[in-house]
């Protein structure tokens, strides 16, 4: 059975995140410099404006992309914080929004 890991107190930096995989996976610095590089192209061209708009990384998160469509402008509109008041509402180009969920795994590090 595998030992359990301490918890991190301090945010580290990205030459910390280097050199702390490269010490536990045996890698130099640059092979995982490399990787993560590799694992960025790849998440972009998942997300890209004609990818699939769909990245997982198994168990850690998932990042999806949602399509906003145009809204037109509005005029005479409720006020929702002054009650009795009306209100214009401006037009919206469309959008596109990037979300990041949690997976299983990520959740249950977070609550342990």
């Amino acid at each position: 059975m595998a030992a359990k890991k301490n918890a991190i107190k301090e945010k580290y930096s990205k030459t910390q995140i280097l050199a702390d995989i490269a010490e536990n996976t045996g890698l130099t610095k640059r092979d995982v410099s490399a990787v993560l590089e590799e694992l960025t192209d790849l998440v972009e061209r998942h997300v890209k404006k004609r990818g699939c708009g769909e990245f997982t990384l198994p168990g850690l998160l998932k990042i999806v992309t949602i399509k906003k469509p145009a809204r037109k402008a509005r005029k005479n509109v409720p006020n929702p914080f002054k009650p009795g008041e009306l209100m214009d509402v401006a037009a919206k180009p469309a959008s596109i929004q990037v979300k990041v969920r949690p997976l299983k795994k990520l959740k249950e590090f977070a609550s342990s």
